[in-house]
């Protein structure tokens, strides 16, 4: 993809995310063909907006999902600046287009992982982390009819990356059975879905491995500080105006968000 197609492509995007406005489609000529286009417009989202990346967000981390959008491997997307916040926030859901809340596990980095030519392993990529938190992740599209959307324009559109919020840091995590980790998420203090970080295609260090590895690839790396989130652990939870979320970690602490 040309460059110059890639920039008014992520301008399109970048300016319907900050008006809240929805995209039919974007135009023909700047629609990307590939995932490779899609991350090219994506780079160029993060060039043009003028806000730090604070890190990443996995998307599409189950087996079903990928199905779906004939993928054999997840998409990536970046966490901007003012679009990551603490737990216990409230956020308007009006401007929300998706309207749906996920549990996560988020990695935060304490030392860089550049590029190189030889990839990652488990072991390294473990090594580089500082810290575990426990998190909820409030995705959204610029796209009007984002159920259709194919996973080139989902990858363009930020893997459809909306708010992001941190929660407590999990003491000696690496003692932990991680996949085996169970999650409640709570609507109004009734049960509205459960899972564990075992359906986030086995493990949420396979993710971080994954994007390790990725990025690496694709010439940027991780960087120190870095929040790595690495998909829901329960099926996605719609909520509307005036709902309480809870995001019960069972053992290792809660995360929770209010909309107005």
């Amino acid at each position: 993809m040309d460059p110059r197609a890639a920039e008014e492509a992520a301008c399109l995007l970048w300016r319907a995310r900050i008006a809240g406005e929805r995209l039919a489609a974007l135009p023909d000529h700047v629609r990307p063909q590939s995932l490779e286009d899609g991350y090219k417009i994506q780079d160029a989202l993060a060039a043009g907006t003028g806000r730090a990346v604070r890190g990443w967000k996995l998307a599409v981390t189950s087996e079903a999902g990928q199905r779906r959008l004939g993928l054999s491997e997840p998409l990536a997307g970046r966490l901007f600046d003012g679009y990551v916040l603490d737990s216990g926030t409230r956020l308007a859901a009006g401007p929300m287009h998706m309207r749906v809340v996920e549990p996560e596990f988020a990695f935060r980095l304490g030392s860089d992982l550049p590029p190189r030519a030889r990839p990652y392993e488990m072991e390294e990529v473990t090594a580089a982390v500082s810290d575990l938190h426990l998190a909820i992740e409030i995705p959204d599209s610029r796209f009007e009819t984002f159920p259709t959307i194919g996973a080139t324009e989902m990858t363009a559109d930020d893997a459809f990356a909306g708010w992001f919020l941190l929660g407590p840091k999990v003491p000696a995590w690496h003692g932990l059975d991680l996949p085996a980790g169970k999650v409640r998420l709570f609507r109004n203090d009734r049960l509205a879905g459960e899972g564990r970080a075992l359906d986030t295609l086995g493990d949420p260090r396979r993710q971080l491995l994954w994007l390790a590895r990725d990025r690496s690839k694709r010439g940027g790396g991780l960087k120190a500080g870095d929040i790595v989130t690495t998909g829901t652990c329960v099926a996605p939870v719609e909520i509307v105006a005036g709902d309480r979320v809870t995001a019960a970690f069972i053992d290792l602490g809660e995360v929770a968000v209010a909309f107005d």
